[in-house]
């Protein structure tokens, strides 16, 4: 049992489970009743995205630096370590120990995207985590 990390709107891997988005806001001109079956998210949980700001201060001025996309991680694990955000991550956590489920975001880069510190903060919290085998 394990959470994958995935990109929203990517087919399917066979057992990922049920696909939680963790992302602001949802998918542009899709209905909810799409969601699911364009294989964006099952249910959504803005909780775990990065707050408007903090994208908003990495996206800011231009080319994303590796010295701003650390201090973006910096703040994006401190926004999630509020408490409302950290029983979450707890809940999700402890899930994963019994069931198959996955988590992710739209962005196309894996390295650039909040959905690669969200795995590490969730290995953090004892979650099992699938591999891209």
């Amino acid at each position: 049992m394990a959470i994958r990390i995935v990109r929203l709107g990517t087919a399917r891997a066979k057992g990922e489970g049920v696909r939680l988005g963790t992302v602001r806001r949802p998918p542009r001109g899709v209905r909810k009743s799409d969601y699911a079956k364009r294989d964006f998210f099952d249910a959504w949980l803005p909780e775990l995205a990065p707050s408007a700001d903090l994208i908003k201060g990495l996206l800011a001025q231009g080319d994303v630096t590796p010295a701003k996309w650390r201090r973006f991680a910096a703040a994006y694990k401190r926004e999630m370590k509020e408490p409302e955000r950290a029983h979450l991550l707890a809940a999700l956590a402890r899930l994963s120990q019994g069931a198959d489920f996955s988590v992710g975001c739209y962005c196309e880069v894996y390295e650039r995207c909040h959905r690669s510190i969200l795995s590490e903060i969730l290995r953090e919290h004892g979650a099992s985590i699938a591999s891209d085998d």
